[in-house]
């Protein structure tokens, strides 16, 4: 059987951290926090909870999960947020990876908590994530962000978990709007110090394309008003992250800071 390490980034997650822990200690050898030197009770909720702590200020979504994927004692890694929980189901999933791995990497559902209500259709469902993987034959990539487990060999085949992750996304529609407007704010400098701008057409069709998508074409409808909202916030990230990419992208052309 192989031993696994489960890995957590924090950073003022005392709401969320207890539910996250307790949800792994069957399926973990090791439970390792890296924390953004949090200023709540993060830390003494994970030592309490036998995890071990590393205090490493915030280099960057791809960059502190390669961090804590370095420095886990073991090859096999779960990683999770502090605002996500394994389901039973799920839990019994990696318990039988455990035993003999087929795969370098599995992957799962993710299932949306957003104020209260769990959002089943449109964009963010089954919304699969890789999570469960050998350190070995991958690492993280992707643009920050928004970041990916990806394995080296790009062919190589992925193993699909039963079960769901649950994530608590947002209580509030004020907690979706401030993530929207730092989510946004990095991945448009990010586009933009790659050389990338944004159209005017982008800017205005983008965000309605993208609302079609998601609340018809992937039936986000069916998730009444709150899929509704969540179909409609989506499209307005969309839009803020391209605006602010041609705000930006002016700028550095004008030798300007932004």
């Amino acid at each position: 059987m192989i031993k696994l390490s489960v890995t957590i980034i924090t950073l003022n997650e005392e709401r969320n951290l207890e539910r996250c822990i307790l949800s792994v200690k069957q399926v973990a050898d090791e439970i390792l926090v890296i924390d953004s030197l949090s200023t709540d009770h993060t830390v003494a909720i994970a030592e309490r909870h036998g995890a071990r702590v590393i205090l490493q200020p915030f280099l960057g979504h791809l960059e502190q999960k390669n961090f804590a994927t370095e420095k886990a004692t073991n090859d096999w890694v779960l990683a999770i947020d502090a605002d996500e929980e394994l389901s039973p189901e799920l839990i019994n999933s990696v318990l039988q990876v455990k035993k003999a791995p087929l795969y370098n990497a599995y992957h799962y559902n993710r299932l949306n908590n957003y104020c209260g209500h769990w959002i089943r259709h449109g964009a963010w469902y089954p919304d699969r994530k890789i999570r469960l993987y050998n350190r070995t034959a991958g690492e993280w990539m992707g643009e920050n962000p928004h970041d990916r487990w990806t394995l080296y060999q790009s062919n190589e085949r992925i193993g699909m978990l039963k079960g769901d992750l649950l994530h608590y996304s947002y209580d509030t529609l004020s907690s979706h709007m401030k993530k929207i407007e730092r989510y946004s704010d990095i991945a448009a400098r990010q586009k933009v110090n790659k050389g990338q701008d944004c159209s005017l057409m982008k800017i205005w069709l983008g965000p309605k394309w993208k609302f079609i998508k998601d609340f018809f074409i992937r039936m986000g409808f069916l998730d009444g008003y709150w899929g509704y909202i969540v179909c409609r916030m989506n499209a307005f990230e969309n839009m803020v992250k391209y605006a602010k990419t041609r705000q930006y992208a002016k700028a550095k052309r004008e030798g300007r800071n932004y």
